[in-house]
């Protein structure tokens, strides 16, 4: 079931999103080479509690912490560990928080010191991607109509989209309908009314789209062990297009 928001129940997923956003402006300066990932969720979890929120994730679905840190081939649900980041690596980070019982959802990916050229556009068209998805969403559009924008750019620059993970709605849950696959075609799925409040995160491999999942029963990685790069913002269907609520 799809479920429409009310006004005051946006600004709930409003302000869950604004801390989200902050989160991750907030551990940036931290993410550098010889950073445990663990230190990166601890300063999050933190933050996220100074806000008056509770860290959206952590417990969910029995997963042990704050954020998914995903590096590189990792595309989503890293574990944070002692692991160090190197430099030359790209990183994903994606945090979800809650705020009157409702969700925020955001993520990006960031470089640890200089990164190659080709690390550089992977991430540019993931994020490129995310921008075209959200561009497509209005009241009487396609839920179809995003996963075709993201598809469509990510794959005229000779990248694979992740067709085994998708978005979501978001509301009181994380995970809410419908589902928004990052692929697809123009004019099909759920129409797209005033009130959704979706949660639109491209993930793009440099090579195959296929992924497996590691030991731990969490970390998914590129079947090939070519990077991966994720992008995530929440907006909300608004009379007249579209509000992105982590920006």
């Amino acid at each position: 079931m799809i479920f429409l928001k009310n006004k005051n129940e946006i600004k709930d997923i409003d302000c869950a999103c604004k801390i989200v956003r902050d989160t991750l402006f907030h551990i940036e300066e931290y993410i550098v080479p010889d950073v445990p990932t663990i230190d990166l969720d601890r300063i999050a979890e933190e933050y996220i509690i100074s806000k008056g929120a509770i860290p959206g994730f952590k417990g969910l679905y029995g997963f042990p912490n704050t954020l998914c840190i995903s590096i590189e081939d990792e595309v989503v649900h890293g574990i944070p560990s002692n692991r160090k980041l190197k430099t030359g690596n790209i990183v994903g980070i994606d945090v979800g928080s809650i705020f009157n019982d409702f969700y925020g959802d955001h993520a990006k990916t960031f470089c640890v010191g200089e990164v190659s050229n080709d690390k550089k556009k992977l991430i540019n068209i993931t994020k490129e991607s995310l921008m075209l998805g959200i561009n497509e969403v209005g009241p009487n559009k396609y839920v179809g109509d995003i996963g075709h924008a993201v598809q469509k750019h990510a794959e005229n620059n000779n990248f694979s989209v992740v067709k085994e993970l998708v978005g979501h709605g978001i509301g009181r849950k994380l995970h809410e309908d419908p589902q928004i696959p990052n692929y697809g075609l123009m004019n099909t799925g759920p129409v797209l009314k005033e009130g959704m409040c979706l949660a639109i995160e491209p993930m793009i491999n440099e090579g195959t789209e296929n992924i497996i999942t590691k030991k731990d029963g969490w970390t998914i990685c590129t079947a090939d062990g070519k990077p991966s790069a994720h992008f995530e913002h929440t907006v909300t269907v608004t009379k007249k297009g579209v509000e992105i609520l982590t920006i």
